[in-house]
């Protein structure tokens, strides 16, 4: 069962500036996530609870004919493989099987009929994203 909306996920253009429109919004930065290399894989910004935004750096130039840089929408769930057992079972074709990501938290792919992504995520208690919940907005 889908028990709350973790994240959408954004492309930025210009990082900086994403995060400072977000910051007029009272949205923070909360933590980033880094690829093995070293280089930004994402910033996440706490909005309240369990949820946040994901801003990805180097995303396209704005396009007033291309409507924004949405990524993903993230659904949070509390058993993860039971979910995935379920969809399957319902016929939904599963992009990507139960694995730990970066954030330690485990996620499956799945997309909508009109091919978006979708993220599957069921958190876990040592992930930054459970931690900030527990304690709170901290900007």
């Amino acid at each position: 069962m889908i028990t709350d909306v973790g994240h959408p996920a954004f492309a930025a253009h210009d990082l900086e500036k994403s995060l400072a429109f977000y910051r007029l919004l009272g949205i923070h930065e909360s933590f980033r996530l880094n690829n093995p290399d070293g280089s930004l894989m994402l910033v996440y910004m706490h909005v309240a609870g369990n949820r946040f935004i994901e801003l990805f750096p180097n995303g396209p130039a704005p396009d007033p004919k291309r409507q924004g840089s949405f990524m993903h929408l993230c659904l949070l769930t509390d058993d993860l493989k039971a979910m995935v057992a379920q969809l399957r079972g319902l016929g939904v074709a599963i992009a990507s099987e139960p694995t730990r990501g970066l954030d330690h938290n485990w996620q499956a792919w799945i997309h909508d009929p009109d091919g978006n992504a979708i993220e599957l995520m069921q958190l876990v208690e040592e992930s930054q994203q459970s931690q900030i919940a527990r304690q709170g907005a901290v900007h």
